[in-house]
């Protein structure tokens, strides 16, 4: 017996010091709860070299976690696992959220840099005034093609998707609001429908344009691309930049008909540990000179009007990318939509995947 005390003794001595030791090399290595900025962000979705300055800056240090889908962002903060202290969820989820009470109410005198905001891109349905989010980059959803197959200029609408010549060619971006919502546009109804008739007929079109479609996936659209192993396909304003920077063939069009304007904001949720370092992090973003070199690395649109009189005009001036005011006008924000139309538009978009199957 007295063996086993002893042992037990010794184990508990161990284990203190190996905490002790623990404790101390993240104090050294400055992680500490009251130093450390929990970031959740969509993957390669920031210029690492801004991470390492906004830490030599400030002193914090940024523990960094990706996800690849709103739903999957959303089911990891609503189970409260992890405390991070700044998300960047889309608009119709950052509706959501709200709506469920999952986020701080921001606190403007503490951000620095919102003057430099485009006053057209704040203030949106989702979030009035931005009283829970600040915009870090939007973009838009359209046809990317490759001209060396498809003549130039041939590609305009919606429905030229459905061109038979285009036969077990076309990559679908893997998304139920994105896929039904260009079906949707391409009858002249809103991505946001929530009519039974309308979303039946939309999900009906969809069913004839499945002999023309290679894949449905994700960022293997980019690959793809660039590698002309497709030479159309649906995906956002964003990816297309990355594509044509390796591939000079590429083209990208915005339906007139309409599309969708997304938006990708920060947001404090309630189980932030560090609200302080979530505030400081917002206000880096938005200091010009780092919301250009951001936007410049990652291809999306920024919503810094300061970034932009600093940026080469021929991506400011690139109206596949920052459309015009008139192209402005025919895009449509999603809204959230309900847990029951929610439901309808993935029953609808994995009908149409296994139809295709």
């Amino acid at each position: 017996m007295k063996r086993l005390v002893t042992l037990a003794a010794i184990i508990l001595a161990a284990c203190g010091v190996l905490y002790y030791s623990s404790n101390k090399l993240d104090q050294a290595q400055g992680i500490t709860g009251e130093n450390t900025l929990n970031l959740y962000n969509w993957g390669d979705y920031i210029d690492p070299e801004l991470i390492t300055k906004f830490e030599e800056e400030t002193g914090y240090v940024v523990s960094y976690e990706t996800f690849d889908s709103n739903e999957a962002m959303y089911t990891k903060i609503s189970q409260g696992g992890t405390a991070y202290d700044l998300a960047v969820p889309s608009e119709y989820m950052i509706e959501r959220m709200i709506e469920e009470d999952m986020l701080i109410e921001l606190d403007h005198s503490k951000i620095e840099g919102m003057e430099h905001l485009d006053p057209d891109l704040l203030d949106m349905a989702f979030d009035p005034g931005n009283q829970y989010s600040m915009p870090y980059f939007w973009g838009t959803l359209g046809i990317v093609y490759n001209t060396k197959f498809i003549e130039e200029g041939s590609i305009e609408h919606w429905d030229d998707l459905w061109k038979p010549e285009f036969q077990d060619n076309l990559m679908l971006i893997d998304g139920a609001r994105e896929v039904i919502g260009l079906s949707l546009n391409s009858l002249g109804y809103s991505v946001n429908s929530k009519n039974d008739a309308e979303l039946a007929k939309a999900a009906e079109k969809l069913d004839t344009l499945t002999p023309n479609v290679k894949a449905v996936v994700a960022d293997e659209i980019k690959m793809y691309m660039i590698q002309e192993e497709s030479s159309i396909a649906v995906t956002f304003s964003g990816e297309v930049a990355d594509m044509m920077w390796e591939n000079e063939d590429l083209q990208y069009v915005i339906p007139p008909e309409g599309s969708n304007l997304w938006f990708d904001n920060f947001v404090i949720p309630k189980t932030a540990q560090n609200t302080e370092a979530a505030y400081a992090f917002i206000s880096f973003m938005l200091d010009p000179e780092n919301a250009a070199q951001n936007a410049e690395y990652v291809g999306y649109s920024t919503p810094n009007l300061s970034a932009l009189d600093i940026m080469p005009a021929e991506i400011t001036e690139d109206e596949q990318f920052y459309p015009s005011k008139d192209t402005m006008e025919h895009l449509e924000v999603y809204e959230n939509l309900g847990q029951e139309y929610i439901g309808i538009y993935n029953d609808y978009f994995l009908r149409f995947k296994m139809h295709r199957n």
